[in-house]
């Protein structure tokens, strides 16, 4: 199948343009026999309201490690004159657009309708107006975005990289809640080979494991023998970004020598040039409403498939499930990482059964918000993202030990790889977050490895 896809993608002819269903929305309510009426549907209040959510234990010792940041997460409450509210949220300090003051001013007063399809509104805003006019409507999301094709869409579970113990216990309990597909992070920090070893282990050959290296296998002729060893366990099925996207030919290489599928994000390289070349063999896609539908379009129309990677709580996994529902490229696992907190501040959970969860057919999202959780978790919304020191440890069967130290930059453990400060996928790698004890020898170790590391001790 994947040989075949690839050939297509080399013989196609005439490029997909990307365009958008702009009257889709009103057709839509019309149809239901809604009042469309621009009052009714005018914007007369929005409220913001910050969370912080905590991690379960398994992600939590992992999470902590580079993007703790993660926790903090803020609701929008979008009211419309009929009366109705609709809830939306954005993952504060890892998303692909916030809600800033200018765009809440820029929303009040006018009609909801008028800005469903303004990506520049931000992730809380724009879903909050979704599910509002939803709701206003008696029409699930769906109904607003195009024609329901899918009654059903595949969720994957997702996890930072982790210790193969970890990553084993994580894919068993995806496996228990029906999950049928985990991704997570290619390392030099970490040893690949025995985390999909141990993996396999626990789940049947049909559970699909999904790696995303981020660029950190540099080039085709490094990347190829790991890559080829990998793909002998059954489960390994997705590999996302293994050299940089800009690299084509040796993408192509990449997708020509494996039979695992090769991801990348929608855009570089252009679209036109990955159906030219079949560098890739689908995509991972992201952003507002309008960006996602002229994606879907685009994957439609050279049959290419797509997987939605719109991260949040529960709230976004809702809003997710309904994209997953109309978009027919979709059937690539979704990720929305809302597998990794205690509570995802839903009333209800998202259920899956053989690896898909139903796309919901109740007004707007089609899930509710837990209120008291949300006053219970309720903080002051940080004005910069939160930085708390860390110290990781990395070693090696060797004997050989490295330090890396938060630098105050994201990915700051990413960027020392993909610079070569690592050793190169070397067998036996094990990483952890050392705990601060408050001793000499810990800031000792934290200061030297925050201005110089990664460093070897």
């Amino acid at each position: 199948m994947v040989s075949s896809r690839r050939q297509f993608l080399k013989i196609s002819a005439g490029l997909a343009t990307a365009g958008m269903l702009t009257g889709f929305s009103r057709r839509a309510l019309m149809a239901a026999g809604a009042v469309v009426s621009e009052k009714h549907f005018e914007i007369t209040e929005i409220r913001r309201t910050a969370v912080q959510l905590e991690f379960r234990p398994t992600p939590r010792r992992n999470m902590d490690r580079e993007i703790p940041h993660w926790r903090y997460s803020e609701l929008c409450d979008v009211t419309l004159k009929c009366g109705v509210t609709g809830t939306g949220e954005t993952l504060m300090f890892y998303t692909w657009g916030a809600t800033s003051d200018e765009a809440v001013n820029r929303a009040k007063g006018r009609s909801a309708l008028e800005l469903l399809w303004d990506d520049s509104l931000g992730a809380g805003l724009q879903m909050a107006l979704f599910d509002a006019v939803g709701r206003a409507a008696d029409l699930p999301v769906h109904a607003l975005l195009g024609p329901k094709v899918h009654a059903t869409t595949p969720l994957s579970w997702w996890n930072i990289d982790t210790s193969a113990a970890d990553m084993a216990e994580e894919c068993l309990e995806a496996y228990r809640l029906g999950y049928m597909s985990y991704k997570t992070k290619g390392r030099p920090w970490f040893d690949v080979f025995r985390q999909v070893e141990e993996s396999a282990k626990v789940v049947p050959a049909d559970f699909r494991i999904d790696m995303d290296f981020n660029d950190t296998l540099r080039d085709a002729d490094r990347a190829l023998p790991i890559l080829k060893k990998l793909e002998r366990y059954p489960q390994v099925d997705i590999y996302e970004s293994p050299i940089p996207q800009e690299d084509v030919e040796g993408n192509r290489r990449i997708a020509e020598a494996t039979r695992v599928k090769v991801a990348m994000h929608y855009g570089t390289p252009s679209p036109s040039t990955v159906v030219k070349t079949g560098c890739c063999d689908g995509f991972v896609a992201g952003g507002g409403a309008t960006k996602l539908m002229s994606t879907g379009r685009f994957c439609s129309e050279t049959s290419l498939p797509l997987w939605l990677q719109l991260v949040g709580s529960g709230l976004t996994a809702a809003h997710s499930l309904h994209f997953g529902g109309v978009l027919e490229q979709a059937v690539w696992p979704a990720v929305n990482c809302h597998q990794l907190y205690e509570n995802n501040l839903l009333t209800e959970p998202i259920l899956l059964k053989n690896g898909a969860a139903t796309v919901p057919d109740r007004p707007g999202l089609g899930y509710e918000i837990n209120r008291d959780l949300v006053n219970k978790l309720m903080i002051p919304k940080p004005l910069e993202r939160p930085e708390p020191k860390r110290l990781i440890e990395t070693v090696w069967s060797s004997g050989k030990r490295m330090y890396t130290a938060n630098t105050g930059k994201v990915n700051f453990m990413l960027t020392a790889a993909n610079e070569g400060r690592y050793p190169y996928y070397e067998a036996g790698a094990d990483t952890r977050l050392v705990p601060d004890d408050g001793s000499a020898r810990w800031q000792q170790l934290y200061e030297k490895a925050r201005t110089g590391g990664p460093f070897e001790a």
